[in-house]
């Protein structure tokens, strides 16, 4: 059996969550190649390598370079505490080296995952591979999977242990290039593929996926076993356990996925797999929210007799670089959901005016402060009554639905209230489907 193991920023912050990896890998022989990310936090207010890293490219024309000294403290410390035998200052230097000529941060904010596979690699004794090596981006700028595919297997079919930086690959030219923050959940997967793995373990610092967030809900119900299409819709609906990207790499090879918790290795975690039929599946999976969507809403007599009424207000998106989230839509009325964080400076404003310039709506409104929450279960298709119990919990809790959206997969249904209710919402939404 191959198992290929993912330790995220938490595990490895210091002396003591390094040893605990090292047991966790060395109590199982089937674990042989390991994906790690940059250390993470070691206490509240403390700094994370990989933002001080970003820090460290902004300042990399400063004489001061403060950010990079307390890296070379934080990695010295970590080799000096475990007795390693690696030069770690000179890997330092070049990293300093490295950010200082850079023209983007990509180079920067991969080095931390250089240095601790790196790190991790000696403390091992296994082979250190450079992710730059294996996973490519095509001239674009995307991920190039079928050629990182090759590279990984021809690689690692000759290896019989390795440590491999995440978050990172490399473009045609050798230049660096970064996934997006939490990456190295993605690396993870490509190795697993490319190891042809039996399974692929996500190690970080819970124990795997809850019902409900447990910020607000107080010791929710695991989730013992997920399919990847119901992860996808937790975690973009804010359930950040695991990348949601991760499971591209592994769905179409039937890899499972098992997120486990470093500090509690004998709890078994979350499994996510292609289908749980075989399982049970379940009415309700879990409940996720997520705050900060604006909606646009535009009304229109005869909009539904209009011929490319809907492709005139999304080109302005799209012109504008605005992603969209949902689209819900009467005979005369369309709104446009959209996260706030793509309305910064006047986008807001220009989105509108060029709404109302391509559309001549009879109204166009702006309503801020949405909260979108997801009930998600694979069962939900099969089992009347399910939007009824949504609505009659919300009603008992007197909150207000703003938007009502069910995904034609018929395995989510996603309602749009204000902010202030988010907390309110799940609560009465957990009571009424888990106790």
């Amino acid at each position: 059996m191959i198992k290929v193991c993912k330790f995220g920023g938490t595990s490895m912050a210091d002396k003591k969550s390094i040893e605990q990896v090292v047991k966790v890998i060395r109590s199982d022989e089937d674990r042989r190649f390991v994906v790690v990310s940059a250390p993470g936090k070691r206490f509240s207010g403390d700094d994370k390598i990989t933002d001080l890293l970003y820090q460290s490219f902004n300042e990399r024309f400063d004489d001061r370079q403060p950010s990079f000294d307390k890296i070379k403290e934080r990695y010295i410390s970590i080799v000096k505490e475990l007795a390693l035998d690696i030069d770690i200052e000179k890997y330092l230097y070049e990293a300093e080296q490295g950010i200082e000529s850079s023209r983007t941060s990509d180079y920067a904010a991969s080095r931390g995952e250089y240095l601790c596979a790196l790190i991790f690699a000696n403390i091992l004794g296994w082979q250190f591979i450079d992710a730059a090596d294996i996973i490519k981006f095509n001239s674009k700028g995307q991920f190039d999977s079928e050629t990182t595919n090759d590279l990984v297997s021809a690689r690692l079919k000759d290896a019989n242990n390795a440590v491999i930086g995440g978050f990172y690959g490399s473009m045609p030219d050798g230049a660096i290039k970064t996934f997006s923050r939490g990456g190295s959940d993605i690396t993870g997967s490509i190795i697993a593929r490319g190891a042809k793995a039996d399974i692929y373990e996500n190690w970080t610092d819970v124990n795997g996926f809850m019902t409900a967030d447990p910020r607000i809900i107080k010791n929710p119900i695991p989730i013992d076993v997920l399919s990847y299409d119901e992860l996808r819709e937790l975690s973009y609906m804010g359930a950040s356990v695991l990348h949601p990207d991760s499971i591209f790499p592994l769905r179409y090879s039937n890899i499972p996925i098992n997120v486990r918790n470093t500090f509690e290795p004998e709890n078994k975690g979350t499994t996510i797999v292609n289908d749980v039929g075989a399982m049970g599946a379940r009415l309700v999976t879990g409940i996720a929210g997520k705050a900060g969507y604006v909606s646009i809403f535009i009304k229109k007599s005869m909009m539904n007799n209009e011929l490319g009424f809907a492709r005139k207000v999304l080109s302005v998106l799209e012109n504008n670089g605005v992603s969209l989230e949902h689209v819900p839509t009467g005979i005369d009325t369309m709104s446009v959901i959209i996260d706030g964080n793509e309305l910064k400076g006047d986008k807001e404003h220009k989105l509108v005016e060029e709404i109302m310039a391509s559309t001549g709506p009879d109204r166009v409104e702006v309503s801020k402060n949405l909260a979108l929450i997801a009930i998600v279960g694979q069962g939900m298709a099969e089992k009347i009554g399910t939007a009824a119990k949504v609505f009659n919990a919300l009603c008992k809790h007197e909150v207000n639905i703003r938007m009502i959206d069910q995904g034609s997969s018929e395995m989510n249904i996603i309602i749009g209230v204000a902010e202030s209710d988010l907390k309110k919402s799940i609560v009465a939404l957990y009571e009424e489907f888990f106790n």
